[in-house]
């Protein structure tokens, strides 16, 4: 109880001292309650002083643009550790963390993938409490990055492509494969664009991303085309780019788009068809045709180039045909 009265005190006294000064602390304190009893009286409800802070938290994630779907899986995960550990935040250990994430991993058998986002989101929650001087150090500093499983995801190949426009019946669902393909745009911003959104002089198309950001995406002469016959064809005034095809034709939404395009690809026998197999099947062709990662990135929307490299799976083919041309 000594000591944890000890870290309480220099932790407040932080954002006052210099380092030096918080160290001559912590040594007079030391002195001070050497032959000191302290007992300890809970008036503080740590509960609630927890959901405190990781409402400044989100709020300050919320400033910073992340959407409201990943704010609402950081506030999940981080809710269900409070509840697991049920420890103020200042008293979280590593060692606290580490069991958690091993006892969740055992008994929920999760994947590392998933073990390794939640100590991201840990560290993003506890670097931030030290940033803004609640706690002195991030027990999360010393839980090193999880290890994953590279695995090559599938991308579409030229005949699988073809057989999803052959099996479309509806020219809104062409259009749609086509945009998807040739642009590589997230299906949340598909589902947000709107006709003005299109510019078909240019084939381009305003579209807004994570965060809202904003970026330019480009489609080809055959995506045009299609465009063009599918807005002729509606008869409706909905200025949503994409809409029902039964009245009242109101906008498609994601979970639409992705039920439509599994059954398109059922129907062409084609397994896991889905949006972002599009996206990821754009980025791997860009960069095995010679695009500048830089230039993909911009494309896709990445802020960070260490996700584009995650969608560049490399193919196959030309890594054996640059050991012909190279070794030999």
């Amino acid at each position: 109880m000594k000591d944890k009265l000890i870290t309480q005190i220099t932790t407040d006294m932080a954002k006052h001292l210099s380092a030096q000064q918080l160290e001559n602390l912590q040594k007079v304190l030391l002195a001070t309650f050497i032959n000191v009893e302290i007992a300890e009286i809970k008036t503080v409800n740590k509960q609630k002083s927890n959901e405190k802070l990781l409402e400044l938290f989100i709020s300050a994630k919320r400033i910073e643009g992340c959407s409201e779907k990943s704010l609402k899986y950081y506030r999940m995960v981080i809710e269900n550790m409070f509840t697991s550990l049920n420890l103020a935040v200042r008293d979280i250990s590593t060692s606290d963390l580490r069991t958690y994430l091993a006892h969740y991993q055992r008994v929920r058998k999760s994947s590392k993938v998933t073990i390794d986002n939640m100590r991201r989101i840990f560290s993003s929650f506890f670097s931030w409490l030290e940033d803004e001087d609640f706690i002195l150090k991030s027990p999360v500093r010393r839980i090193r990055k999880i290890k994953t499983d590279k695995t090559i995801k599938e991308t579409f190949s030229d005949e699988g492509l073809e057989l999803l426009r052959d099996t479309c019946h509806e020219i809104r669902d062409l259009a749609m494969i086509d945009l998807l393909a040739s642009t590589g745009m997230r299906v949340g911003e598909l589902v947000r664009l709107n006709r003005e959104d299109i510019n078909f002089y240019e084939r381009e198309c305003l579209v807004f991303g994570k965060g809202n950001s904003e970026r330019i995406v480009y489609f080809d002469a055959r995506t045009k085309i299609h465009l063009i016959n599918y807005l002729d064809s509606r008869e409706d005034d909905n200025p949503a780019l994409f809409v029902s095809l039964s009245s009242p034709h109101d906008r498609l939404l994601i979970g639409g788009v992705e039920t439509r395009l599994r059954q398109i690809g059922e129907k062409a026998d084609l397994n896991k068809v889905h949006p972002h197999k599009f996206r990821r099947t754009l980025a791997t062709r860009a960069i095995d045709k010679g695009m500048p990662i830089e230039q993909v990135q911009h494309l896709l929307g990445h802020v960070k180039i260490d996700t584009t490299m995650h969608y560049a799976m490399v193919n196959q083919a030309n890594v054996k045909n640059s050991h012909r041309k190279y070794i030999g």
